[in-house]
């Protein structure tokens, strides 16, 4: 796991936007999507379209990612975790 990925993944304990993430780390918009995708293709994160409403279908983070909110998966909790 990249520094990028564990630090994004140290954000995404809560369901969170894009905008947070921003905010959040200071990071460029494409650094925060390539690590998103990351993540994604990982099965570290899980995507939504609202707080309540996971994206089930494949997801492309770096064309739609803006737009979704973002958590942590049990997978990449327990990998954050374990470094």
């Amino acid at each position: 796991m990249s520094e990028e990925e564990f630090d994004l993944l140290d954000e995404l304990y809560f369901v969170q936007p894009f905008s947070y993430l921003q905010e959040s780390t200071g990071w460029e918009d494409e650094l925060i999507l390539k690590t998103l995708q990351s993540l994604y293709q990982k099965g570290y994160i899980k995507c939504l379209s609202a707080p309540d409403e996971e994206r089930f279908d494949k997801v492309d983070v770096m064309k739609e990612g803006s737009e979704l909110l973002y958590l942590a998966t049990k997978e990449g909790l327990m990998a954050h975790n374990a470094l």
